[in-house]
């Protein structure tokens, strides 16, 4: 989780270069070498998601998530287990896209990108933390 924590990060630190050197608005220049450097860091973050294996958590296939929600309802004749978690999923996907947006929109599109390494900066360094042979929590006791 470090390691793709810390190279999406640095995917993204690239893109937030692009970015102020392009200004606003982007010229098409800056756009595809942004668009690219993007897709890498939501490939890193995809594949880290993947290999944690956390059920009904998809970042970036949120209409797989719509789907469990749909088939697994009673209406549908399912169990309608988990449809709140896939529920919260969505409402934080839809938050983070909204916000997301308004800045893009509205104020400049530097913020998002800054938003994101300080966030991924952050998971960066307690996965770091968290994830040492030896942590507290990760003991078995028994």
């Amino acid at each position: 989780m470090t390691t793709a924590a810390a190279l999406q990060g640095a995917f993204l630190v690239a893109a937030l270069i692009l970015t102020l050197l392009a200004g606003t608005p982007i010229p098409d220049g800056y756009r595809y070498p942004l668009i690219a450097v993007l897709a890498i860091a939501m490939g890193i973050q995809n594949a880290a998601t993947r290999k944690l294996a956390v059920p009904d958590l998809t970042t970036t296939v949120l209409t797989l998530t719509l789907t469990g929600i749909a088939a697994d309802s009673k209406i549908a004749g399912g169990p309608g287990s988990k449809a709140g978690r896939r529920l919260v999923a969505v409402a934080a996907m839809l938050c983070g896209a909204v916000v997301g947006a308004a800045l893009v929109l509205y104020v400049r599109s530097v913020y998002p990108l800054i938003i994101a390494v300080v966030v991924l900066a952050v998971v960066a360094t307690a996965s770091r933390a968290l994830g040492r042979a030896g942590s507290r929590w990760l003991r078995v006791d028994g």
